[in-house]
C-alpha cells in the first residue's frame, strides 16, 4: 500500500473514533444521567463541555501541530485519549465524568486538526477532494455505527464499555504511525507560538459559549457580552501579530469566509438533531438504547453513501452549488422534525431522517474541499483548524440552543414523564430555529462562487 494511502487509512480511522467519542456517548446519556442523578441541563453538558474544549483548543492546535510536527502531535494526542478513556470507566461521580470529557476534548481537538492537515499534505490538489471525501466517510461511518454500537454495548455491558470501545483500535493506529510513517510535517518550525492570541481566544470563547448556554439569566447575558468583547480584542491582537495563531486575514478570501460561515451555520442547525431524536425515541417513544440506536442509524447511513460521491463531484463541479443543494435538503428535514410529537408515526421520522442524511452528506465534503483548497499549502494546518473550529463551535452552540430552550420552557428538571409535553415543545421550537440557520447556510454557500482568490490572501 502506498504511504499516502496508509496516511489516509490512519486519518479516516481517527475520524471515526473522534465522532464515536461524541455520538456513542450521546446515545447512552440517559443511562449516565440516571446513574449520576443528572438534571436535563447537566446531562446536556456531557456533550457541551467536550465540544467547548475542542472549539477552544482547535485554533491553537493548528499552530502547535504546525510547529512541533503533525505526526508527533497526533501520537501524543492518541496516548492521552487512551489514558483518559481508561480513567473514565473508574469514576464514581457526575463531576468526575465531566472532567474526563474535558480532558478528552483536549486530545481530540489536536487529532481533528492534525488528521485533516496530514491528508492535505500527503495528497496532490487534484486528488484532495476524493481523499477528503473518503476521510469524511470515516466521519459518517462513525455517525452511522455510533448509535448502533453505543446502544448495543450499553444495553448488554453498560455505558463504560462504550467509553473503552476505541482503545484497542487506537493502539493499532499508534503502531502504524510509529512503524509505517517516517515523514513529519512541520510548517511553522521557526515561528513562535502566539501566546497572547491563544489565551485571548480561549478566554473569549469560553465566556461567550458558556454565557450563551445560560442566556436566560443576567449572568449569562453578561458573560456572553464579555466573551464577544474579548473575541474582538483577540481579532485586533491577531492583526498586529507577525505570526498569529489564526491569521484572520484569511477571511478576506471570500471562498474561505463564505464556506466557513456556511459550515458554522450548518452545524449550528443540525448537531442538536441527534440529541433531539435520541430523546424522542428513548423518552417519548419508550425505546431502549439498543432499539433507539438502530433507528438513529438511518441518517448517517445516508451520509456514508453520499460523502465519497460528493467528494468526487466536488473535484469536477462547483462545490458551493453541491453544498447549497445539500443544506436545502437539510432545511426541509428540520422543518419536518419540528412536527415530532408523541403521536408521530415512526415512518414519518425515518423519512425525515433520510432527507436529513442525504442533505448533510452532500454538503460537508464539497464545503470542506473549498476551505482546504482556498489557502496556500503551508497553511493547511490553519485551514484544518478553521474547519474543526467551525464544526465544534457550531456543534457546541447547537447544543447550547437546545439547552437554552430547555431552560426557558422546562426549567432545570430531570427528564421524567410529567415533563414529556414540555420536552416535545422544547424540541419543536429548537427545530424551527434551526430551519432559519439552515437557510443561512444555503445562502452562504453561494457567496464565494465568483471569487477567484483560491490559495491566496
Amino acid at each position: 500500500m502506498e504511504k499516502k494511502n496508509i496516511i489516509l487509512l490512519i486519518c479516516t480511522v481517527l475520524s471515526f473514533f473522534t465522532v464515536f467519542a461524541v455520538n456513542a456517548v450521546m446515545v447512552v446519556i440517559p443511562s449516565i444521567a440516571s446513574e449520576f442523578h443528572m438534571s436535563n441541563i447537566v446531562q446536556n453538558w456531557i456533550t457541551i463541555i467536550f465540544l467547548l474544549v475542542v472549539a477552544v483548543m482547535s485554533v491553537p492546535a493548528g499552530q502547535i501541530s504546525g510547529k512541533y510536527g503533525l505526526k508527533k502531535v497526533t501520537i501524543l494526542s492518541i496516548i492521552l485519549f487512551i489514558i483518559i478513556s481508561i480513567v473514565n470507566v473508574l469514576i464514581t461521580s457526575a463531576e468526575a465524568f465531566l472532567v474526563c470529557r474535558f480532558i478528552l476534548g483536549i486530545s481530540l481537538s489536536f487529532i481533528n486538526v492534525t488528521s485533516m492537515a496530514m491528508i492535505v499534505s500527503a495528497f496532490k490538489p487534484e486528488e484532495r477532494g476524493k481523499a477528503l471525501g473518503i476521510n469524511i466517510t470515516g466521519v459518517y461511518v462513525g455517525l452511522s455505527l455510533s448509535p448502533v454500537l453505543g446502544g448495543i454495548l450499553n444495553y448488554h455491558l453498560g455505558w463504560r464499555s462504550v467509553v473503552l470501545f476505541g482503545v484497542p483500535f487506537l493502539f493499532v493506529i499508534l503502531a502504524l504511525l510509529l512503524t509505517k510513517i517516517d515523514e513529519e510535517w512541520i510548517t511553522f518550525a521557526d515561528i513562535p507560538l502566539d501566546i497572547k492570541g491563544s489565551f485571548s481566544y480561549g478566554i473569549g470563547m469560553v465566556l461567550f459559549m458558556y454565557g450563551f448556554t445560560i442566556l436566560n439569566t443576567p449572568l449569562g447575558v453578561l458573560l456572553t457580552i464579555l466573551g464577544i468583547i474579548i473575541l474582538i480584542i483577540f481579532g485586533l491582537i491577531e492583526l498586529r501579530q507577525p505570526h498569529p495563531v489564526f491569521d484572520i486575514r484569511f477571511f478576506k478570501n471570500r471562498k474561505f469566509l463564505s464556506s466557513n460561515f456556511a459550515s458554522l451555520c450548518a452545524y449550528l442547525a443540525t448537531f442538536a438533531v441527534t440529541t433531539i431524536l435520541n430523546y424522542h425515541l428513548q423518552y417519548i417513544k419508550g425505546f431502549d438504547s439498543q432499539s433507539a440506536g438502530m433507528v438513529l442509524l438511518v441518517a448517517p447511513l445516508c451520509q456514508v453513501v453520499l460523502a465519497p460521491i460528493a467528494g468526487r463531484l466536488s473535484d469536477k463541479y462547483v462545490p458551493q452549488i453541491l453544498a447549497a443543494i445539500g443544506m436545502a435538503l437539510g432545511t426541509i428535514s428540520l422543518f419536518l422534525f419540528s412536527f415530532l410529537s408523541a403521536e408521530t408515526p415512526i415512518e414519518f421520522l425515518i423519512m425525515s431522517m433520510i432527507i436529513y442524511g442525504v442533505g448533510f452528506g452532500l454538503f460537508s465534503p464539497p464545503n470542506t474541499n473549498v476551505i482546504m483548497s482556498s489557502v496556500p499549502p503551508k497553511d493547511t494546518s490553519v485551514a484544518s483548524a478553521a474547519v474543526s473550529t467551525m464544526r465544534t463551535v457550531g456543534q457546541a452552540m447547537s447544543m447550547g440552543i437546545l439547552t437554552l430552550i430547555f431552560a426557558f420552557v422546562m426549567g432545570d428538571v430531570p427528564i421524567v414523564e410529567q415533563y414529556y409535553p414540555l420536552l416535545i415543545s422544547s424540541c419543536q421550537i429548537t427545530c424551527l430555529i434551526c430551519v432559519v440557520l439552515c437557510i443561512a447556510s444555503v445562502f452562504a454557500s453561494f457567496v464565494g462562487i465568483k471569487s477567484d482568490d483560491v490559495g491566496s490572501l
